[in-house]
C-alpha cells in the first residue's frame, strides 16, 4: 500500500482489536498489514486448508501467509499484537459432531483474542469461494450439487457460526462492530454465477435482520461490497462442466465464464512470446535473468504445456484422455503452470488470483477495499452497507434505478388484488349514489 493512499482509520481512545477470518487471503493480509501498522492488534483465523500442500506443494495462499508472518511479524514489534489461529468455520449439514467442532473452533478463537488482547472489538468476514456454473449445470450430478453445498459452507454458514461466536463477548462489552465482505453481485443477479449470488444474498439478509437484534447492545454491522473483480478474483474459484445448451457459441446471455475470462484478459494480458536468443543479443540481454524485465524472468519447464487461453479452460469439460492421464502427469507439474486445472472444474481450486495475477495487479485490485474497511471498522456510526469504488456504485444505482422503474409502471397491479380497497369502496358506492 502506497503512502499516498495510506488509510485513514477512525479517531480512538485505545487501540482496537480486530478479527479476521480467513487471514491467509489478500484482503486478509493486506488488512493485518494496514491494523498493525497502525497501532491495533489482530487475531488472525487460518483455514487449515489455506495452509495444506497441494501435490506436496504449499498453497499460494501458504505461501504469501507464511512471508507475512516470518518477514514481517515475528521479527519486529508487530509478534506481541498478532496472534494466529486455526479456525475453519464451516460445517457439514449432516454431520452433527462436526457442527459442534466447527462451534467450537469459532468459540475458542474467540477466547484467545480476549485472553491475549482483553476484547474483540471488530470482527471481519472475509471468508468466500466463487462457483462458476448456470443452475442447470450445477444441478447436474451429485457431485456439482456438492460444489453448492461447499459455497454455501463458505459464503453464508461460515460467517454465520463465527458471527454467533463472537456475539457474546461484545454483548457483554456492550461494545463491536461485525463487518462482512460480500460484493455488489448481492445487488445484481449474474448470469453463471447464481448460486453465487444467492450466498451473498442470503448472508445480506442476515446481517440485515441481525443489525435491528443487536442494535441496543451497541454492536453495529456493516456490509462492504467490492467490485466483482475483487469479490471473485482474490478468492478461489471452481467451475462445473459446460453443457451444450450454455455453450456461448451458442447461448446469447453473457454467462460468467466469459465475463471472468474478460477480466482477466484486461487485467492480466497473456504474455509476450519468449525471446529468441538472437533478439536477446540484438537488445543487448546477454541472457542473465538478473538484467531481464520482470515478467521475462518467470520460466516455465519445457515439459509443461502452455495453459489453453482462459474462457477453454472455464469452458472445458475433460476428455476421456485427459481423465485418464490427469492423475499420472499432474504430479510432475508445478503447481502454479498446470493446465489441467480447469480441465478438471469440479476440483475447488487453490487460491486462483494469485496464480493468474500477478501479486502487484492483486495489491492494486485490493487497495481501494481495505482502504474502506480501515476508515470504517470501529467508528462510532458506521454505514449499515458500503459499495466500493465509482464503478460499483453507479452499477448499484442503475440496478435500483430500473427497480424503481418498474415499480412505478406496476404500481396499480400491486394494489389491484387490494381486497380492504376494493371493501371500501364497495361500502362507500351506494352512499354517493343516495346523496345524488
Amino acid at each position: 500500500m502506497t503512502s499516498s493512499h495510506a488509510p485513514n482509520f477512525p479517531i480512538q481512545n485505545s487501540p482496537r482489536v480486530w478479527l479476521i477470518t480467513s487471514a491467509a487471503c489478500p484482503i486478509g493480509i493486506a488488512l493485518a498489514r494496514a491494523v498493525l501498522t497502525h497501532g491495533d492488534s489482530v487475531l488472525l483465523g487460518i483455514e487449515p486448508s489455506d495452509m495444506q500442500k497441494t501435490d506436496e506443494q504449499p498453497t499460494s495462499r501458504a505461501v504469501e501467509f507464511t512471508k507475512f508472518i516470518q518477514e514481517e511479524v515475528t521479527p519486529g514489534a508487530w509478534k506481541q499484537r498478532c496472534k494466529v489461529v486455526a479456525l475453519d468455520a464451516r460445517y457439514e449439514a449432516d454431520d452433527t459432531s462436526r457442527t459442534f467442532s466447527t462451534m467450537g473452533q469459532c468459540q475458542a478463537a474467540v477466547a484467545e483474542a480476549i485472553q491475549s488482547f482483553g476484547m474483540v472489538d471488530i470482527l471481519f468476514c472475509c471468508a468466500g469461494q466463487a462457483v462458476i456454473g448456470t443452475v442447470e449445470e450445477l444441478a447436474a450430478s451429485p457431485r456439482t450439487l456438492t460444489l453448492v453445498r461447499s459455497q454455501f459452507e463458505t459464503n453464508f454458514f461460515g460467517p454465520v457460526n463465527i458471527i454467533k461466536a463472537t456475539l457474546p463477548a461484545m454483548r457483554r462489552h456492550r461494545s463491536g462492530h461485525v463487518i462482512v465482505l460480500t460484493g455488489i453481485t448481492s445487488h445484481l443477479g449474474t448470469p453463471g454465477l447464481g448460486l453465487y449470488c444467492a450466498s451473498g444474498w442470503a448472508l445480506e439478509g442476515f446481517v440485515d435482520s441481525l443489525a435491528y437484534e443487536i442494535a441496543p447492545f451497541n454492536i453495529r454491522t456493516t456490509i462492504v461490497q467490492p467490485n466483482l473483480e475483487i469479490s471473485v478474483l482474490t478468492q478461489p474459484i471452481s467451475a462445473a462442466p459446460l453443457l451444450p445448451p450454455y455453450d456461448p457459441k451458442s447461448h446469447p446471455a453473457p454467462l460468467s465464464r466469459s465475463i471472468i475470462s474478460g477480466i482477466i484478459d484486461r487485467l492480466n494480458p497473456p504474455p509476450s512470446p519468449p525471446v529468441s536468443a538472437d533478439q536477446a543479443a540484438s537488445h543487448g540481454l546477454n541472457g542473465n535473468s538478473s538484467t531481464l524485465p520482470h515478467s521475462m524472468q518467470l520460466t516455465t519447464p519445457s515439459s509443461v504445456a502452455t495453459p489453453p487461453p482462459i474462457v477453454a479452460r472455464l469452458s472445458s469439460t475433460p476428455s476421456a484422455s485427459q481423465k485418464s492421464s490427469s492423475n499420472s502427469s499432474s504430479s510432475s507439474l508445478p503447481q502454479d503452470a498446470r493446465s489441467s486445472r480447469f480441465n478438471k472444474p469440479l476440483t475447488p481450486l487453490p487460491a486462483h488470483p494469485t496464480t493468474i495475477l500477478p501479486p502487484a495487479m492483486i495489491q492494486q485490485l485490493i487497495q481501494e477495499t481495505v482502504y474502506a474497511i480501515c476508515a470504517i471498522g470501529g467508528h462510532e456510526n458506521p454505514p449499515g452497507r458500503h459499495i466500493v469504488g465509482h464503478e460499483g456504485v453507479a452499477a448499484v444505482k442503475e440496478k435500483l434505478k430500473t427497480v424503481s422503474e418498474e415499480l412505478e409502471d406496476f404500481v396499480e397491479v400491486s394494489g389491484a388484488a387490494d381486497l380492504a380497497m376494493a371493501d371500501a369502496s364497495m361500502a362507500t358506492g351506494p352512499v354517493f349514489m343516495a346523496m345524488s
